[in-house]
C-alpha cells in the first residue's frame, strides 16, 4: 500500500432506516465499503454482500483489481492507499455498512523485526481502520442504523512467535471494535468483528514460505505441524465460509449481535 490515491468514493446514500427487528434480513438499498477488496477475502466478501443486495464500493491500493471485483458485484470502486493516513482524517463516509479487512503480514523475530514494517502493519490494521469507523459513524448516528464489521483472526484473541505486529495490530482492533459496539449500541450501530484461522488466501499462501524459511523446516510441514496443528479440522478456512458470515452480521438478523468475536478457526481455539 504505497501509491494510491486516497480519493473519496463517490456517491452517497441513506441507505435505508431503522436499526432493528429481524425484517429485512436482505440487504437491499444499503451501501457497503469493504477494504481490501480486490482479491482473496475481501473479494469473497464483497460478492456475498452484493449478492444480498448491497451496493458495494469495493475499495484497495490495486486499483485495477478493485474495478474488476466492482464491475462483476455492480458496485463500484476506490483506488486508495490506508497508508495515508492524512487523508483518511479529512473523509466523510456514507455507508451503512463497513467491513475493515484489509491486512498484510510479516513474520520475523522481535529482535529482528523491522521497525518500518512493525509500523506499516499497525497503520493498515489498526489506525485506518479507526480512520474508517469514525468517517461513517455520523452518517450511521443519522439514520440510526450501520454494521461495522472488522476482519480479526484467531491473533486477535492468541498470540503465535514470530508475528509481534500482526498479533498487536489485531488486539488493538478487538478492543476498538468493543468500543465502537459500546458506543454505537444506543445509535442502531453494531460493531462486531471475525475471527478466522487460516484462510485460502494468497496472504496466508505466502506466509507458507516465510514460516518454513523462520522455522527451517519444510513449506508442507509448516501447513501440517505450525498452521493447522491444533485444528480439529485439517484444513484452511475458505475464503466464501467467512464471506457467509459477514453477510449475516451486516443483515437485520444480526441486530441484537453487538460487542462479539465470531471465531471460524476449525477447532483451533478448542
Amino acid at each position: 500500500m504505497d501509491s494510491s490515491e486516497a480519493a473519496q468514493p463517490a456517491g452517497t446514500s441513506d441507505g435505508g432506516s431503522g436499526g432493528g427487528g429481524l425484517a429485512g434480513s436482505g440487504l437491499a438499498g444499503r451501501r457497503a465499503l469493504v477494504t481490501g477488496g480486490a482479491g482473496g477475502l475481501g473479494a469473497a466478501i464483497s460478492r456475498a454482500v452484493a449478492a444480498q443486495g448491497a451496493h458495494v464500493i469495493v475499495a484497495d491500493r490495486d486499483g485495477a483489481g478493485a474495478a474488476a471485483v466492482a464491475a462483476e458485484v455492480g458496485g463500484e470502486s476506490w483506488e486508495v492507499d490506508l497508508l495515508e493516513t492524512k487523508a483518511l482524517e479529512t473523509l466523510t463516509l456514507d455507508v451503512d455498512i463497513l467491513v475493515n479487512n484489509a491486512g498484510i503480514q510479516t513474520v520475523s523475530p522481535i529482535e529482528d523485526f523491522d521497525p518500518a514494517a512493525f509500523h506499516r502493519i499497525i497503520t493498515i490494521m489498526l489506525e485506518a481502520p479507526f480512520l474508517l469507523i469514525r468517517a461513517a459513524l455520523p452518517h450511521m448516528y443519522a439514520q440510526n442504523h450501520g454494521r461495522i464489521i472488522n476482519i480479526s483472526s484467531i491473533h486477535g484473541l492468541r498470540a503465535s512467535s514470530f508475528k509481534s505486529a500482526y498479533v498487536a495490530a489485531k488486539h488493538g482492533l478487538e478492543g476498538l471494535s468493543k468500543v465502537t459496539a459500546r458506543e454505537g449500541g444506543a445509535h442502531g450501530v453494531t460493531s462486531n468483528c471475525v475471527n478466522p484461522g487460516y484462510v485460502r488466501t494468497p496472504l496466508v499462501e505466502g506466509q507458507v514460505a516465510d514460516q518454513a524459511r523462520t522455522h527451517g523446516i519444510s513449506e508442507e510441514r509448516v501447513v501440517s505441524e505450525v498452521m493447522l496443528a491444533n485444528n480439529a479440522i485439517k484444513r484452511f478456512v475458505e475464503p466464501e465460509e467467512i464471506a457467509g458470515l459477514v453477510a449475516w452480521l451486516a443483515s437485520g438478523q444480526a441486530a441484537m449481535a453487538t460487542g462479539a468475536s465470531y471465531v471460524m478457526d476449525g477447532g483451533w481455539t478448542a
